[in-house]
């Protein structure tokens, strides 16, 4: 691992509050709708993830919110009984469940991601291109260890 000597670790500890901190913020923006349709976060990151991969397994979902199956069903159920995704077997394998959002998955989806954009989008609207270059590959640095 390269040695970071230009960083001491007080502007570490700053960078992850501030990490912190836009985490809890462009959650909290969601908040109200969440609130409206009495799901939580988890349901939240559950909905973007089966938006983004359009007809993901169970077992990938679980792979990819890192969670275990209990966790993952207590959250399906939820959607289930909200009326918000449905399933496909797979055509290949008949104990492989595909997961979708329906009409009203996505439009729940669409209010939260247009709140969320906002503050993104403002964020990188006032930011230089370079800077929005750098910041991706820092994230992706970030999450891949």
């Amino acid at each position: 691992m390269k040695e970071l000597l230009y960083l001491k670790d007080e502007q570490l500890k700053h960078l992850i509050e501030k990490l912190f901190i836009s985490y809890r913020e462009t959650f909290s923006d969601s908040k109200k709708i969440l609130n409206k349709y009495h799901i939580g976060l988890a349901h939240q990151k559950t909905i973007h993830l089966i938006s983004m991969y359009e007809g993901i397994s169970i077992s990938e979902l679980m792979r990819k919110l890192k969670v275990s199956k209990q966790s993952l069903n207590r959250v399906l159920k939820d959607l289930i009984k909200l009326e918000m995704v449905f399933f496909n077997k797979d055509e290949t394998d008949t104990r492989i469940k595909h997961i979708f959002l329906n009409e009203k998955g996505k439009k729940i989806f669409k209010e939260i991601f247009e709140i969320q954009k906002k503050r993104i989008y403002n964020a990188l609207l006032n930011s230089s291109s370079q800077e929005v270059l750098n910041f991706d590959e820092v994230l992706k640095r970030i999450i891949n260890g």
